[in-house]
């Protein structure tokens, strides 16, 4: 039995944001499970709140090669988490409860300015100009911040890191549920001088049609089609299709999960300019980072040992230690 109140109306509240997640026209009845559950999300979140204030979040950061020269392109910014007590928090388990807490907006503002911090960096140590750029995931939350154009715009000024090298990424379906709202929201941030890019793009069923609509410079082809190409043809011809349509609007495309051989040739095939995935690097701390950088572009930094981009005979991996 209930002794308080409040403690009434917190597993009514409880119940019904169940309800309201599983869709509408439900009741949900509180049990112990979820009980169990909105105390660990509640530990999460102060966990998270903890972890910014105290430095355990990083970035990890996973390069972007040209599938013609196997060239650097860029590399995207991915948070870790290392926990005092708990470890390695992976972010599949993080990322869920930031995005339903609301800690993904504090927390992906950490990110653009981290990636923004390290991009800036790397330009002062690399002075020659690269063609290198970094980029960033916005979540939906995040996006649908009235304070979003501020933030990136005083992110951008306070870091001094060249706009035109970050680029934010947004998920195809983020941008589907307004199509009106999120044209505007893209061009506004365009005009801050970053560029823009659509995460998981395929995945949706509606897009291709308002594709010339949206601002875009990249389109990125979501890993559930890189994975399963060789083994299915329509998959293929998805891919073959979004490549086509990206070039005809002026995008390029980077293909996300590249993992063996025999993918990277059939995207080559393709036309599909660039990629990312293991079969070229896992993501890497900025040490790493800034190893291939200096491989490909030259050093002002002492290299020990470095990682090269170079196509390698047997196929097995295009980074070679």
């Amino acid at each position: 039995g209930y002794e308080r109140a409040e403690d009434i109306l917190r597993d009514a509240d409880t119940a019904m944001y169940r309800a309201k997640s599983l869709g509408k026209a439900r009741h949900e009845i509180f049990d112990k499970a979820m009980h169990a559950r909105a105390i660990n999300l509640l530990q999460m979140e102060t966990d998270m709140r903890r972890a910014l204030e105290r430095d355990e979040f990083i970035l990890h950061y996973q390069p972007i090669v040209s599938l013609n020269d196997f060239r650097l392109r860029g590399f995207e910014a991915l948070v870790r988490w290392q926990h005092p007590e708990r470890g390695f928090i992976s972010p599949m388990d993080f990322i869920p409860v930031a995005e339903e807490t609301g800690m993904i907006v504090p927390l992906g503002e950490w990110v653009l300015r981290e990636a923004c911090q390290q991009m800036q960096h790397w330009q002062k140590l690399f002075p020659v100009e690269t063609p290198l750029y970094i980029t960033v995931n916005l979540s939906s939350k995040q996006f649908s911040q009235s304070s979003l154009l501020s933030k990136v715009a005083m992110i951008l000024q306070e870091t001094g890191v060249k706009p035109h090298t970050v680029k934010l990424e947004i998920t195809e379906s983020v941008v589907m549920e307004n199509i009106d709202t999120a044209t505007d929201m893209l061009q506004q941030l365009r005009d801050l001088g970053v560029k823009l890019a659509i995460d998981d793009f395929g995945t949706g069923y509606s897009s291709l049609s308002y594709l010339h609509r949206f601002p875009i410079d990249t389109l990125k082809i979501d890993r559930s089609f890189v994975t399963r190409m060789s083994e299915n043809n329509e998959n293929t011809e998805i891919v073959r299709t979004v490549v086509v349509l990206a070039q005809n609007l002026g995008m390029d495309v980077v293909a996300e999960g590249v993992e063996t051989n025999e993918q990277l040739v059939l995207l080559q095939k393709l036309g599909c300019e660039n990629g990312q995935g293991y079969f070229f690097s896992k993501p890497v701390n900025s040490v790493g980072a800034e190893r291939i950088i200096a491989e490909t572009y030259g050093a002002l930094i002492s290299p020990s040992p470095l990682r090269q981009m170079n196509a390698h005979p047997t196929g097995k991996r295009v980074l070679v230690a």
